[in-house]
């Protein structure tokens, strides 16, 4: 199994950042894909940002793009989203996930979640 746990949510002023980190611990040997996702008040949960796991090929929705930036420490297994330039539509509970390389089409693994809220 694999645990997830997102931090680093909190209360921003549009236009400010924060960095959200997701420790990954467990049996980390069967993740290919790790992601971001958020769910947003009214609304179902959407994709955000994606990499492999070694760091490499990151994906971003169109919204994100060129504000968002994912990555990884390889060294604390731990992964972050950077979130620069932050509006308030981007306010959501923020998710961590991850791919089992068994089911390569399906996000396996997720965190709690952790607020983010964008005040204008």
């Amino acid at each position: 199994q694999v645990q997830l746990v997102e931090s680093g949510g909190g209360l921003v002023q549009a236009g400010g950042s924060l960095r959200l980190s997701c420790a990954v611990s467990g049996r980390t040997v069967s993740i290919s894909s790790m992601g971001w996702f958020r769910q947003a008040p009214g609304k179902e949960r959407a994709f955000v940002a994606r990499m492999t796991w070694s760091g490499g090929s990151p994906r971003y929705v169109d919204s994100v793009k060129g504000r968002f930036a994912i990555s990884r420490d390889n060294t604390k297994n731990t992964m972050y989203l950077q979130m620069n330039s932050l509006k308030p539509e981007d306010t959501a509970v923020y998710y961590c996930t991850a791919v089992n390389r068994g089911s390569p089409n399906t996000w396996d693994y997720w965190g709690q979640g952790t607020q983010v809220t964008v005040s204008s």
